[in-house]
Order: C-alpha cells, then sequence, then structure tokens
C-alpha cells in the first residue's frame, strides 16, 4: 500500500488497512476519511477493499457494504438511494456529489476509489458535516410563499410561462454540495449566503404568486450575503441536479440594478 501513503504535511494519518475478502476476484479499494472527535486526536484514511461481485454498482453500495461486513463503526447519512433526499453528499474522487448516484466504475482510479466528507465543514464524525449553519442560511431567505392580497378560496393561480419560470430552481435538494465547492464560501461561510440558499432565493423572487420582492431584495442588499459571489462556477459543476446556482445569483444582482434604475 506505499502508493497510498500521505503527503508528509498532512495532519491525517494512515489509517487501518482492513483485511481483503477472502476469494474475492473482482475488487476495488476504497481510502475513506475517519474521525470521531470523541476518541481521535487527528483524522486518519482507513482502506477497506469491497468485492465487487457481492456489492451493488453505486458508491452508497459499497459504503453500505463496508459497514455491513466490514466496519460497523463506519458514519455517513443517507436515506432515499435514488438522488432526491441529498443525505448521502460528500466529496468523492475530489468532486462533491451524492453517493447513491455516482457509479463506483466512474470515479475509480487504479482500483482506488477516495471518500471524504464534503470540504471546509465542521466533521460531526467520519462522512458526516455539520450542516447547521447551511440550513439557517437556507431558513433566513424566508423560502415560503409571501403575500399581502388575501388568500383565495381554493388556491394561488399561475400562468404556465411563469411555472416555466421557476424550472431549473425548484429542484434543489438542499444537498450542500454546490455550497461546500465555493471558495467564496469557505472563506466567508458566516456571512455569505452560498450557492444554494441564494439559488432558493431566486425562486421566490420570481415566483409571479409571490408579494414581498421589495423585501426580499432588502434582505440579501448586503456587501456579503450575495455579492461574495465571484461567478467560479464550482457550484454549476458539482450540483447533482443539474442546476446552475451562478446564473441564478447574477439574476438576483441584475434585479438589484434594476430596481435601482
Amino acid at each position: 500500500m506505499a502508493e497510498f501513503a500521505l503527503p508528509k504535511n498532512s495532519r491525517m494519518t494512515e489509517g487501518k488497512v482492513w483485511p481483503k475478502p477472502a476469494g474475492a476476484k473482482h475488487t476495488t479499494d476504497f481510502r475513506i476519511y475517519r474521525w470521531d472527535p470523541d476518541t481521535d486526536e487527528n483524522p486518519r484514511i482507513d482502506t477497506y477493499t469491497v468485492d465487487r461481485d457481492d456489492c451493488g454498482p453505486m458508491v452508497l453500495d459499497a459504503i453500505i457494504w463496508i459497514k455491513n461486513k466490514v466496519d460497523a463503526t463506519l458514519t455517513f447519512r443517507r436515506s432515499c438511494r435514488e438522488g432526491i433526499c441529498g443525505s448521502c453528499a460528500m466529496n468523492i474522487d475530489g468532486a462533491n456529489t451524492l453517493a447513491c448516484t455516482k457509479g463506483i466504475d466512474e470515479v475509480e482510479r487504479k482500483g482506488v476509489v477516495k471518500i471524504y466528507p464534503l470540504p471546509h465543514m465542521p466533521v460531526v464524525k467520519d462522512l458526516v458535516p455539520d450542516l447547521t449553519r447551511f440550513y439557517a442560511q437556507h431558513a433566513s431567505i424566508e423560502p415560503w410563499l409571501q403575500t399581502t392580497t388575501p388568500a383565495p378560496e381554493k388556491e394561488w393561480r399561475q400562468s404556465h410561462e411563469d411555472r416555466q419560470k421557476l424550472d431549473g430552481l425548484y429542484e434543489c435538494i438542499l444537498c450542500a454540495c454546490c455550497s461546500t465547492s465555493c471558495p467564496s464560501y469557505w472563506w466567508n461561510g458566516d456571512r455569505y449566503l452560498g450557492p444554494a440558499a441564494l439559488l432558493q432565493a431566486y425562486r421566490w423572487l420570481i415566483d409571479s404568486r409571490d408579494e414581498a420582492t421589495g423585501e426580499r431584495l432588502d434582505q440579501l442588499e448586503d456587501p456579503f450575503r450575495l455579492y461574495r459571489c465571484h461567478t467560479i462556477m464550482n457550484c454549476a459543476n458539482v450540483c447533482p441536479k443539474g442546476l446552475n446556482p451562478a446564473k441564478a445569483i447574477a439574476e438576483i444582482k441584475q434585479m438589484m440594478v434594476v430596481r435601482q434604475v
């Protein structure tokens, strides 16, 4: 395993190399970030060998296989396994993505898959990041319909054209892949809302049924909350749903300009 050696200046240490499955003919090694704040001084990288003939095709299948058959202490989030809930977001082969929709063959390099938690976030344990601030930022943009006119008897109606404006926005599953891939969010995450929250903000800004556009823009008019986006485009590159938060942020900036004219 010498080819897996960590850089000399890394604070992570080489962890345990777990035994290979007996009799396995088709295998893939998984290098997985491990850290338990209650017991570990520094993170480590454990190496597991997965029997591909006894495992499903997705990275999440392999992680579940490891937990069930090799190391029950491995900790991660998962739920739907269909790319809907966003729970299993992690950094796989250097890119943020969903483990349930990423095929092992897509990321395997020389028989190895490397898995880390979402970057630049506090780690609860192993592959589980602390998303408390991320969810608080989403809540801060008040992601619900706000109106001042009396509610209709049945529903707020919307034309097909206005409904189509929400395409590419409402599909966000809040997996945090985009925000945790953004350098501006890494360095200013306490003040910059990040791509995910701003995508959601734009979704409500252009909803024809919403009547709080001015108040929403007022909340975003800040040197950090909105304008720390430098259009690096990492967010669009990693979004597992194919959305473009950078474009949504640019549209919000344009709305700010228009209302000042």
